[in-house]
């Protein structure tokens, strides 16, 4: 069994079609069906993910401020949102958990939820619901694993809570 299957699927979510200049990447597709999720894999000492990119900067493609403290975070700064199982509620808000990958491993902050149960919406940027097993980061953590900037944007890794 693949670990992301410990969490069974929610349901489903019809997608709409972006209205012009909403969506610039990654955009919903109009009646594509999204599966929706409002758990993730256990968190354990070394927990399966994906690792992926976001820009958590006003203006990039992070939406609006950061959810845990409604604020913008430089792409210096390395901060990640996790999918909603794994955010549970708030209760990283704020936390720092460490991510390995790349032979090497970051502390980040957790400042944000990708959305696992919901998408598709003005509030999500056009964007399907997230997978239930994304580390969604920004550059600073990809660059503190030393990935090379042309291979940035989905790598397997693992991760844990940080002391």
């Amino acid at each position: 069994m693949v670990e992301a299957d410990t969490c069974k699927p929610s349901g489903k979510l019809r997608g709409k079609k972006p209205p012009p200049g909403q969506c610039d990447s990654n955009c919903c597709e109009d009646g594509k069906f999204y599966t929706t999720y409002k758990c993730s894999p256990l968190v354990s000492s070394h927990t399966k993910g994906k690792l992926t990119i976001n820009s958590f900067a006003a203006g990039g493609e992070g939406g609006g401020p950061s959810e845990c403290d409604n604020r913008y975070h430089s792409d210096d700064e390395p901060v990640v949102a996790l999918s909603t199982g794994w955010f549970n509620n708030k209760k990283r808000c704020s936390k720092y958990i460490t991510i390995h990958g790349n032979g090497k491993s970051v502390k980040a902050k957790v400042v944000d939820e990708c959305d696992s149960a919901k998408g598709c919406d003005s509030e999500h940027g056009y964007q399907p619901p997230c997978p239930n097993n994304i580390v969604d980061a920004s550059k600073a953590v990809w660059k503190a694993l030393g990935v090379p900037e042309n291979d940035w944007g989905l790598m397997n890794i693992y991760w844990s809570d940080a002391n």
